[in-house]
């Protein structure tokens, strides 16, 4: 098989899929300079888009294409860069059990990791046993959906903690830029695939399900998991691991049960607090990291469209190629860095607190994407040295008090703290809304966001919004809305791990995984992640 790359056409020329297929067909044979007998079959890798000329707006392909006399043509095109054998993506497992283990292993946590992690370990036969501290997805969206309407938070169900992860309540996005030489990405993808998701998400340069997709999703992934001989237990928080001379013995739950197990998965994502205290506790090694706070922006999604279509911005464009997002950055001259995170084009802005009398923000967005807002948080990057004293907790401890400090400033009952943009980079208080309605709900209390975070992140992101103003035109719309706080860009910790057996680097058996052992972030990274310990825990039980 042959890769080509960057075959650009305009995006008027795939107005339907046939007419798309058409148009590439030609252009595969126009490139290859052969003929229509010669093309035996090709598909999509990989559709970008080429927006730098907002007057003439391009498709970018990467395509897999099976020719006749293959080797005559790569040998003809040996020099050309983008004609290539394409490398092999399918997915080979490292190990395969015929029977259960005495000690079967457990997975501590049911979001992408956790069910990578099981999913593989099922697939290959060795039957895992999930812990997940939340419920099943449909009962915690019920939950989530008491915070969002009802003020009522169940600090053992809600956008963090449930089947699905903190990601199943975000934009679903499934894309990284994560290093993933083995193409475990391509399995990520094709499981949701399995599970129902639409297949251009295989292709697609920015692919997204959205909430209510991701939802039928990971009951489908559940189903499989339990037809394979896995075992999901919803409810069941692990209070206690227990170690013995550096090595994992089992786990004891809320309950009072206990689990023996020599091979424990730690996929417990960002918001575990109290499960990063008891490791530590238990002397399990754990440092700080860096992460980034911030607020959620809100702008009229027309406005982003507009800005980043440009002289091409009609509604037909907006049906082939979807609502707009962004991607900016800027480095303030107080040495911090600002940039915007988890962009949700015609998203909400959600809350998301998982701790009693706090308040966090996160973005949202369906699968259509056609909200009447864009958003995405603007945040600014922190070090343990620079920022936190050093312990390793030290983090999430300055977490929590941004949290609470919002919490106060919100008048209580989980309202967020906001303020229009012309009155943050003015320094005075917001007293009324303008053209942009906030979407985030229980509700939004205007006042001065200066107090809601330190003072250099506050200074660094008054210097970024004129500035990226210039890049998207009315970015710095002064009725454009700031919601307050968000904390959880990433885990404030990390699990070490050793680079070969990717287990912690003092505890036997104990294998962290995903976005709260600090090694990866968002839906398609930790799914990545918990594949890469699956078969780090497959090869253990082989041994």
């Amino acid at each position: 098989m042959i890769r080509i790359t960057e075959i650009k056409l305009p995006i008027e020329q795939a107005d339907t899929l046939k007419h798309q297929d058409d148009e590439i067909k030609a252009a595969i044979l126009k490139r290859l300079a052969i003929s229509e007998t010669d093309l035996i079959h090709f598909t999509i890798f990989k559709r970008g888009v080429d927006a730098r000329k907002t007057h003439a707006i391009l498709y970018v392909y990467s395509l897999d294409v099976v020719v006749k006399n293959e080797a005559n043509l790569l040998a003809k095109f040996k020099r050309d860069q983008h004609i290539n054998p394409a490398p092999d993506t399918s997915y080979h497992f490292v190990a395969q059990s015929e029977k259960t283990s005495k000690l079967r292993p457990v997975i501590v946590g049911f979001g992408p990791a956790g069910i990578f992690a099981a999913l593989i370990l099922a697939q290959s036969g060795f039957k895992p046993i999930v812990l997940e501290r939340g419920k099943e997805v449909r009962k915690r969206t019920q939950d989530t959906w008491g915070l969002w309407r009802k003020s009522t938070l169940n600090p053992e169900s809600n956008v963090q903690f449930g089947e699905g992860g903190a990601g199943t309540f975000s934009d679903g996005k499934l894309y990284s830029q994560i290093k993933d030489p083995k193409h475990y990405g391509r399995k990520v993808i094709a499981e949701f695939i399995k599970a129902g998701a639409p297949e251009e998400i295989q292709y697609v340069s920015h692919p997204h399900i959205g909430t209510f997709k991701l939802v039928g999703m990971v009951e489908k992934m559940r189903q499989t998991i339990i037809e394979l001989g896995g075992e999901i237990r919803f409810e069941s928080r692990v209070d206690n691991i227990h170690i013995d001379n550096n090595e994992v013995q089992g786990v004891t739950l809320q309950t009072g049960e206990h689990l023996e197990t020599n091979h424990l998965v730690l996929a417990v994502g960002h918001s575990a607090r109290d499960t990063f205290e008891m490791i530590h506790k238990n002397g399990v090694f754990v440092e700080a990291k860096p992460f980034s706070i911030g607020f959620r922006i809100e702008h009229p999604q027309g406005l982003i469209d507009r800005a980043r279509y440009g002289k091409s911005y009609s509604e037909d464009l907006l049906t082939k190629l979807g609502a707009a997002d962004y991607k900016l950055v800027h480095h303030a001259k107080n040495g911090r860095s600002v940039y915007s995170f988890c962009m949700c084009p015609g998203g909400t802005v959600v809350a998301a607190a998982s701790e009693p009398e706090r308040v966090v923000t996160n973005g949202m967005s369906q699968y259509s994407r056609n909200e009447r807002n864009a958003n995405a948080g603007i945040v600014v990057g922190i070090t343990p040295e620079q920022d936190f004293p050093n312990h390793p907790l030290a983090g999430m401890a300055l977490q929590r008090q941004l949290e609470s400090n919002a919490y106060i400033m919100g008048g209580s009952n989980y309202n967020a703290p906001g303020q229009l943009i012309g009155d943050f980079l003015a320094n005075k208080p917001s007293t009324q809304l303008g053209q942009v309605t906030p979407s985030y709900t229980p509700g939004v209390t205007l006042t001065n966001l200066a107090d809601a975070l330190p003072e250099f992140a506050i200074t660094a992101m008054r210097e970024a919004i004129p500035e990226f103003a210039k890049k998207i035109n009315g970015f710095d719309l002064h009725d454009a809305v700031l919601t307050g706080v968000e904390t959880r860009t990433s885990a404030p910790i990390r699990i070490k791990r050793d680079d070969e057996t990717l287990q912690s680097i003092n505890t036997k058996g104990l294998f962290p995984c995903g976005e709260g052992a600090g090694y990866a972030g968002g839906i398609l990274s930790a799914g990545v992640d918990g594949i890469k310990i699956a078969e780090a825990v497959a090869l253990s039980l082989m041994t």
